[in-house]
């Protein structure tokens, strides 16, 4: 005998009128998501106008430069500047010994400045005055400021002292040796001061410049009552401007 019953087939979930089931988010959602609240599209905007000020600061330093130079050549066109130049007229010794703690010294001497240019006046700052042996301070002084008038000479006088320079014991053998030594003791003469370029009404700021007169040599006598012997080689000295940035000087 047959059955004929028949079966009822099983409900789907969407005709059932029930929820789906939900699942987690997965990892590359999660990461999706927070990338999308990260974006922030204002950024771009941020970084072009950044662009754009490095661009027109560039452009207004070159600019800035281009006038400077321009500047300077219609001045150099009209003036003509020339550096000063300075030679030793006279270098003295009057004694240099060495003592257990350092150097004791003095020296007299003159120097000629030369301002060579027409039109334009300098005006110079107090100058430091040192004297060196091998590289060693053996002697400060100071000449006063003053003002160097078109197309003049004029001499500077000064002395440099030494009441006891405090030297290491390898330095001090090694400047003893130099006294007693027949060829003399080399020395050099260094000026170190700030001069402002006059025009007409018109002044620089003060520039530095540093004087050097080397090529000098004295030999020191045994008795003390003869006179020590002082010699050029060159009475030329070189003259470099100097501009100091932070710790550090830069001559040229």
């Amino acid at each position: 005998m047959t059955d004929h019953r028949v079966f009822p087939s099983p409900k789907s979930p969407a005709s059932s009128g029930s929820a789906s089931p939900t699942f987690p988010a997965t990892k590359g959602q999660l990461y999706g998501a927070a990338a999308r609240s990260i974006y922030r599209p204002g950024r771009r905007h941020h970084r072009g106008c950044c662009c754009r000020l490095c661009l027109w600061t560039t452009i207004a330093i070159f600019i800035l430069l281009l006038l400077v130079a321009a500047v300077a050549a219609v001045f150099y066109a009209i003036y003509r500047p020339h550096r000063p130049s300075f030679s030793v007229t006279s270098f003295r010794l009057g004694y240099l010994s060495t003592t257990t703690s350092g150097v004791k010294s003095k020296f007299s001497l003159a120097v000629t400045a030369r301002n060579p240019n027409k039109k334009l006046v300098y005006l110079y700052s107090p100058i430091d005055v040192t004297v060196l042996a091998s590289d060693i301070t053996v002697g400060k002084g100071n000449i006063p400021a003053f003002v160097h008038g078109k197309r003049n000479s004029t001499v500077l006088k000064s002395s440099a002292t030494s009441s006891s320079q405090p030297l290491d014991s390898e330095t001090l053998s090694k400047m003893k040796a130099e006294i007693k030594a027949k060829a003399g003791v080399p020395l050099k003469l260094r000026l170190d001061t700030k001069v402002r370029v006059k025009a007409g009404s018109l002044k620089t700021p003060r520039i530095g410049i540093r004087v050097i007169c080397d090529g000098i040599r004295a030999v020191i006598p045994a008795s003390s009552n003869a006179p020590a012997i002082v010699s050029m080689s060159d009475d030329s000295c070189e003259v470099k401007t100097k501009i100091k940035i932070w710790k550090w000087t830069f001559l040229f």
